[in-house]
């Protein structure tokens, strides 16, 4: 992924869904994702990277299990967890 520094380098805030098209926790994520860039809108950018597409990608980050999410604020990484997460978690990671 050519452009994966600059989308994590923005001045935005910026969620990294790493994700596989087999797991089920990853669906479960998926409603959570959509009503949460719906609320936000320009407010977060949400990137979806599929494991298995963008291996070299998943590596570099050291992403062991799907989903894991990297949440970055004007390009520092500021959290990074592994599982589901509730809206108002990732809200509050933010502080939005």
């Amino acid at each position: 992924m050519a452009n994966f520094d600059e989308l994590i380098n923005s001045n935005e805030n910026v969620l990294v869904d790493f994700y596989a098209t087999w797991c089920g926790p990853c669906q479960t994520l998926i409603p959570i994702l959509e009503d949460l860039k719906e609320e936000l809108g320009e407010r977060i950018r949400i990137v979806k990277i599929d494991v298995d597409r963008h291996q070299e990608t998943a590596s570099k980050m050291g992403v062991r299990g799907v989903p894991s999410l990297f949440f970055y604020k004007k390009g520092v990484l500021i959290k990074s967890s592994s599982g589901v997460l509730a809206k108002h978690e990732i809200k509050s990671i933010f502080s939005i």
